[in-house]
C-alpha cells in the first residue's frame, strides 16, 4: 500500500496539466491567428509577395541577413509604405469597434447595441467633414472627427443630466438626440461643400477607407486605442456583476455608477479614434461580439479581449478583400455592411431562442 501512494497525486494531477494546456491554448489561439492574418495580409496586393519575402526582408531589416539594396528598397517601399500602416490600422480598428460594441451592449444590457449608441459617430462623420470643408488637412481632419465624437458624446450625456439622474434610457434618447443633430449638421455641410472637390471627399470618407493611413498615424493612435482596450477588459469582471442589475452589483461591492461612466469613457475613446481614422465603419461593433459571445458565452471577462482579437482579424481580412477582389479599391465599410448584414442574420437564428 505505502508503495501505491505516489501514484495518486500523479494520476489527479494529470487531469488538471491536461485543462491548463488547454486553457493556455485557448488564450494564444486568437493572437497567434491575428498575427497570422497580418503575414498572410502583407502578401496581398498588386503586386504579390511570399512569406519568405516577408521573412527576408524583415531579416535583412534587423541586419541578421543581407538583401540587394535596390530588393530592400522595393520591399521596404511595398511593405512599411503601403501595406503595413493600413493592415495596423484594419487591426486597431478593428479591435476598438468589436470591444467597444461588446462593452456598450454589456452596459445597457441590450444585444442590439452598437458603438454609435450615444451618438460618436454622427459626430465623428460631421468632424471629419468639417474638416474637408475648412482645413483639407488629412491630419486636421482625423483629429476634427476625433474631437466631434467626443463633443456628440458629451451632448448626448448632458441631455441625459438635464432630466436629473441619467437612466440607461435616458442615456440612449440622449444619444439619439445628438446623434440626429451632429447628423443634421452633416448634412449642412454637405449641401455647402464644393461639388467638384470637397463633396467626393466627404462621400468617400463616409464610406470607410484604411488607404490613406501612415505609420506616424499609427503610432499616435495605437497606444490610446491599445490603453482604451486594456481598460475595457480591466472592467470585463465588474461589467459580470453589472449584469444582474446595479443592487446586486452594489452588495457585491461594485460601484455601479462609477463603472458604467469608465466603461462608457473608454468604450467612446476607442471607437471615437477608430472612426478618425478608418471613417464610418459599420456592423464589426455589432456582429463580432455576438458572434464572440455564441462561441464562448456571455462572460465579459472572456467577451471583452475576446471581441478585440476578433475584430481585428475580421477587418484584416475584409481590408485583403476590399483590395484583392476587384483592380480597383473597395471601400471598406461597404464591404463590412455586405458581411455583416448576412453573419448578423445567421446570428439571429442562433440566437433568437434566447431573445424570445
Amino acid at each position: 500500500m505505502i508503495a501505491l501512494r505516489p501514484l495518486q497525486p500523479a494520476a489527479c494531477s494529470s487531469p488538471s496539466i491536461k485543462e491548463e494546456q488547454i486553457r493556455m491554448a485557448r488564450r494564444i489561439f486568437l493572437p497567434l491567428l491575428l498575427i497570422g492574418a497580418i503575414l498572410f495580409a502583407l502578401t496581398i496586393g498588386r503586386y504579390p509577395l511570399e512569406i519568405r519575402d516577408i521573412a527576408a526582408f524583415f531579416q535583412a531589416m534587423a541586419g541578421l541577413k543581407p538583401m540587394a539594396p535596390d530588393r530592400y528598397q522595393l520591399l521596404h517601399n511595398i511593405i512599411v509604405e503601403i501595406r503595413l500602416p493600413r493592415i495596423l490600422g484594419a487591426a486597431l480598428v478593428g479591435a476598438a469597434l468589436a470591444s467597444s460594441g461588446a462593452a456598450f451592449q454589456a452596459v445597457f444590457r441590450n444585444p442590439l447595441v452598437s458603438p454609435g449608441i450615444l451618438g460618436v459617430l454622427g459626430g465623428a462623420s460631421f468632424g471629419a467633414a468639417l474638416g474637408i470643408l475648412l482645413f483639407g488637412n488629412w491630419a486636421l481632419i482625423q483629429l476634427s472627427a476625433f474631437a466631434m465624437g467626443l463633443v456628440a458624446v458629451g451632448v448626448g450625456l448632458l441631455i441625459a443630466n438635464m432630466f436629473g439622474q441619467a437612466s440607461m434610457i435616458m442615456l440612449v434618447l440622449g444619444g439619439m438626440i445628438s446623434a440626429a443633430l451632429f447628423t443634421s449638421a452633416l448634412s449642412i455641410v454637405k449641401y455647402t461643400a464644393d461639388p467638384y472637390e470637397q463633396l467626393p471627399a466627404i462621400v468617400y470618407w463616409l464610406m470607410g477607407s484604411l488607404g490613406g493611413l501612415d505609420m506616424t498615424q499609427i503610432r499616435w493612435a495605437a497606444i490610446p486605442i491599445v490603453g482604451g482596450l486594456m481598460v475595457l477588459a480591466l472592467f470585463g469582471r465588474a461589467l459580470d456583476a453589472l449584469s444582474m442589475g446595479d443592487d446586486e452589483a452594489r452588495a457585491l461591492g461594485v460601484p455601479a455608477q462609477q463603472v458604467r461612466y469608465g466603461v462608457i469613457g473608454a468604450a467612446t475613446l476607442v471607437s471615437a479614434l477608430s472612426v478618425s481614422l478608418a471613417g464610418m465603419i459599420g456592423w464589426v461593433g455589432l456582429v463580432v461580439p455576438h458572434v464572440v459571445r455564441l462561441a464562448l458565452g456571455p462572460g465579459n471577462a472572456r467577451l471583452l479581449p475576446a471581441s478585440a482579437f476578433s475584430g481585428a482579424i475580421f477587418l484584416v481580412a475584409a481590408d485583403c478583400l476590399s483590395r484583392s477582389i476587384t483592380r480597383s479599391e473597395i471601400p471598406i465599410g461597404i464591404l463590412t455592411e455586405l458581411l455583416g448584414i448576412p453573419a448578423f442574420i445567421i446570428v439571429l437564428r442562433r440566437a433568437r431562442q434566447g431573445w424570445t
